[in-house]
C-alpha cells in the first residue's frame, strides 16, 4: 500500500535550508529517488517558517522503505541532520486501498 511521509526538518540560523542543500548538492536525494519503491522525494520551504524545511517522501509499501532505513545512506543522512542540529517532526499519510479519489 503505497503511503506519503512528510518529515519537517527544524533549526536555526538557516540550518535546515542548508541541510537540504547539502543533500541534493551531496547526491543523496538523487540516490533516494533511484531506489527501488521510492515514488517522490522533494524538499520544500514553508512560507510562513524560514527556519523549517518540509520533506515530502512517498513510497510504494513499508518493505521499500524499510530497505531505505536499512541502507547505508540512511547513516549519511543522520550525520547531516546531526551536522545542522535539526529537530524532526513526522507524519504519515496511508493512501486509501484503489487508490486516490
Amino acid at each position: 500500500m503505497a503511503f506519503t511521509v512528510n518529515i519537517y526538518y527544524t533549526g536555526t540560523d538557516g540550518s535546515a535550508r542548508k541541510f537540504a542543500e547539502e543533500m541534493k548538492t551531496s547526491g543523496l536525494v538523487d540516490r533516494v529517488r533511484a531506489e527501488q519503491g521510492n515514488l517522490r522525494y522533494e524538499y520544500f520551504l514553508p512560507m510562513d517558517d524560514p527556519e523549517t524545511v518540509l520533506l515530502i517522501d512517498a513510497w510504494e509499501n513499508e518493505e521499500a522503505l524499510d530497505f531505505h532505513h536499512k541502507s547505508s545512506m540512511m547513516s549519511e543522512i543522520t550525520a547531516l541532520r546531526e551536522k545542522y542540529h535539526l529537530k524532526m517532526r513526522v507524519q504519515k499519510f496511508i493512501e486509501p486501498a484503489g487508490g486516490a479519489q
